[in-house]
């Protein structure tokens, strides 16, 4: 994703905000004075208000307690109301169970029963009657002397209904109340009187004040509407102030994303760098210093040998050696008058000096300084002692140079298919190299280690110092909304 090449947000305007809200404040600042004037002229007149308030609660008290007293007169007589609606539905309830009851006997009495179930007994005695006509005889019969014994109920019932007590005593209590609470009323009315004189009489004291009072509240009411339009003042900024930082976080986002992208090209160019490096050394033999230090080692060594006499020395023409830095190329025998590693063992004289026995001169020590033993130990072998060593060792470089020879030969061989896996990325060069590079070569690679090693610290470094810019960016817009 890229940056925003367009126009850019611009931040909110923190100066315009200030003072929009500056000018609104302002007018809210002067209706605040305007009410306090208004206020101030209001309570100019309030000269005795305490003592108004005062006979004012006072009167109230009064006519609270007298109300209170209404109040409890009038849950009585609504008690009252509430049983005498009781007794009537009682009254009324028994004089429909004795109506009732009278439809469903029939008779009144004992003796009406008793003439009506003489009557049927004398038919049954005399006349000739179906069989049919004589069970309906007998089941009234049957029912007359069941119903004999409620006659009685009945009786009682008749009685109760005649004495039944429709709330006399209720009644006159219920008017009793009545006179109380019109008593009470009287009192109110007249407390009310007292309360609507001693207001009257404020009233004429301060005057007419509800002009002054509405323009106050008008007042108020515009003071209100500026303070709502500050608050949205307040809540725009902030909004833009989000929408700004939001832009902001954005274009940080962008500008992370396309640098980690250009980091990522200058890692790959750097990776692809380094592999090309890798490569270009795979056209130098790694095993040559190594070779040329036993090619060295060899004619040293030949020149220690006893010669023969009258051997005629030939010519041989300059050898120039590609050493690398920390390399040394022990000297020709013939060279040892100006530079020798060790100490000669020969004594210079005249044709007086008979020469020694071959034999003699095998048992000769050889003398060695620091150097000669570090070069024959970096090959791995023991500095020769004697002369007599030197035919042994002679065959021990004889073979290292087969060895070599060989991993040149495997070197040349596989050197396209290193190349690949250089360039793949499969191994590096000092993992193909491993075990066949001499000391110098491993202590270059250890250096390249470390040269990588503060790259990536100086990577390291410039993102803390990215994050650190970031972290300063963000204080300073926090800063500026504060």
């Amino acid at each position: 994703m890229e940056e925003d090449t367009g126009p850019k947000m611009q931040e909110p305007d923190a100066k315009a905000h200030q003072e929009a809200l500056d000018k609104v404040q302002a007018k809210i600042d002067a209706f605040q004075k305007e009410k306090e004037a208004l206020s101030a002229k209001i309570n100019e007149r309030s000269a005795g208000k305490e003592e108004f308030f005062k006979e004012k609660s006072l009167i109230r008290a009064e006519l609270d307690e007298v109300q209170a007293q209404m109040n409890e007169i009038k849950s009585k007589k609504d008690s009252i109301q509430s049983r005498l609606g009781e007794k009537k539905a009682e009254g009324a309830e028994m004089k429909s169970q004795l109506g009732k009851m009278k439809k469903s006997m029939g008779y009144t009495s004992e003796a009406e029963i008793d003439d009506r179930i003489a009557t049927i007994e004398f038919k049954m005695w005399t006349d000739s009657i179906s069989l049919k006509e004589e069970k309906n005889l007998l089941a009234e019969i049957k029912e007359l002397k069941k119903n004999k014994p409620k006659l009685s109920e009945l009786s009682k019932l008749q009685s109760n209904v005649e004495s039944f007590d429709n709330g006399t005593d209720l009644r006159a209590e219920g008017a009793k109340l009545r006179d109380q609470m019109n008593i009470l009323f009287e009192k109110k009315t007249k407390i009310q009187e007292r309360l609507k004189e001693c207001s009257d009489k404020r009233q004429s004291q301060v005057g007419d004040m509800s002009d002054v009072m509405t323009k106050r509240d008008e007042v108020q009411q515009k003071m209100q509407a500026l303070v709502a339009e500050r608050s949205s003042l307040v809540q725009e900024h902030r909004k833009a102030m989000t929408e700004y930082k939001t832009f902001q976080a954005e274009q940080r986002r962008i500008r992370n994303e396309k640098y980690q992208e250009e980091r990522k090209a200058q890692e790959a160019a750097w990776k692809l760098q380094k592999k090309q490096k890798e490569v270009e050394k795979l056209d130098d033999n790694p095993f040559v210093g190594q070779i040329t230090l036993i090619e060295q080692s060899i004619q040293f060594c030949k020149g220690l040998l006893p010669q023969e006499s009258g051997e005629k020395k030939e010519d041989k023409t300059e050898i120039v050696h590609n050493n690398k830095e920390g390399e040394v190329v022990l000297g020709k025998k013939e060279d040892r008058a100006n530079e020798f590693y060790f100490a000669p063992t020969k004594k210079k004289g005249g044709a007086k000096n008979k020469p020694k026995a071959a034999e003699d001169m095998t048992k000769k020590p050889i003398r060695h300084n620091a150097e000669t033993f570090k070069l024959f130990d970096s090959l791995g072998l023991e500095a020769p002692i004697t002369v007599a060593d030197v035919p042994a060792l002679l065959e021990k470089l004889e073979k290292q140079t087969e060895v070599y020879n060989e991993k040149v030969k495997n070197w040349e061989e596989q050197k396209e298919e290193m190349r690949r896996q250089i360039l793949d990325g499969e191994k590096t060069y000092a993992e193909l190299t491993k075990g066949d590079k001499p000391a110098d070569e491993d202590k270059e690679g250890e250096e390249e280690k470390e040269e990588d090693k503060e790259e990536e610290e100086a990577k390291e470094e410039e993102k803390e110092e990215e994050k650190e810019e970031e972290a300063k960016e963000e204080d300073k817009e926090e800063d500026k909304e504060d």
